[in-house]
């Protein structure tokens, strides 16, 4: 067996374990009246298929670690991140995820501009570092779309997908009672006091060690890793091109256009099984 047969069958057994985990949980959200859930569940099976259907359905093909990596991404944001509350259990998760996103999605980013750069029927010549900075502004501006994805399912469908954090110091003009542009520093908060209205009924809120800040400063954190995720594979990009077909690391991420050999050779494979 080939270490390209074996590195499949790897991601294969990867694919089946993962899809049983997620029907376990669906059948556990189920039992437990989490319907919401159980649509995330559904979401997550349906997003594994995103690497056959890029195969079957454009000729791209993905290296094994990328379609890995992929699977392992979207397992780790919907099942544990979201039905698992990894986001708030596990410090650090959602920063990960977003670093990862970033790397993975300047790697599409740069596959896209790479295969049209080395396609003879498109008359371009691009440097390695402008297909890097393209592949930069691809994944930054996927990960601007994301936030506001989060920012309109806070607004419209009150989730809490921008998580608040809990500061110490507020810098602000609007508190100036002067009303005039300069800042005024509230320094070391102990406490905040938050009295409402639940429903009819006047309630109090205390929040101890600060004020909560709602949601800004996870969006800045989110945009700062993307750039850092995607900012380390442009650099591994641009000595792919550089050196081309010894860079190991980025040909485990970059997809390939398929040749027309290699076209054939699947759907003969795919009519022997029928």
């Amino acid at each position: 067996m080939s270490e390209l047969e074996t590195k499949k069958g790897r991601n294969l057994t990867i694919h089946l374990v993962l899809q049983v985990l997620v029907i376990l949980a669906t059948i556990s959200q189920f039992l437990h009246h989490n319907y919401y859930n159980v649509l995330l569940c559904v979401l997550t099976l349906a997003l594994f298929n995103i690497p056959k259907i890029v195969d079957r359905r454009f000729n791209v093909k993905l290296p094994t670690a990328l379609e890995a990596v992929i699977l392992a991404f979207i397992f780790s944001a919907e099942i544990l991140g979201e039905i698992h509350s990894f986001y708030t259990r596990i410090p650090h998760w959602d920063t990960m995820l977003h670093t990862m996103n970033g790397f993975l999605m300047a790697a599409i980013g740069f596959s896209l501009i790479d295969i049209l750069n080395r396609d003879p029927r498109f008359h371009i010549n691009l440097s390695p570092l402008f297909v890097a900075f393209v592949a930069f502004c691809f994944s930054m501006t996927v990960g601007v779309v994301w936030e506001f994805f989060e920012f309109g399912m806070d607004q419209l469908a009150h989730q809490d997908m921008q998580k608040d954090f809990i500061i110490s110091t507020v810098r602000s003009v609007e508190i100036n009672p002067s009303g005039l542009n300069d800042i005024i520093t509230v320094p070391d908060i102990q406490q905040t006091v938050i009295h409402y209205m639940n429903g009819s009924t006047p309630a109090t809120l205390v929040i101890e060690g600060g004020y909560l800040d709602v949601g800004i400063k996870d969006t800045m954190k989110d945009l700062i890793v993307n750039c850092i995720g995607a900012v380390v594979f442009s650099i591994i990009g641009v000595l792919y091109i550089k050196n081309r077909g010894k860079g190991k690391v980025a040909a485990s991420f970059i997809p390939q256009m398929k040749t027309q050999e290699e076209i054939e050779a699947d759907k003969m494979k795919r009519k022997n099984k029928k």
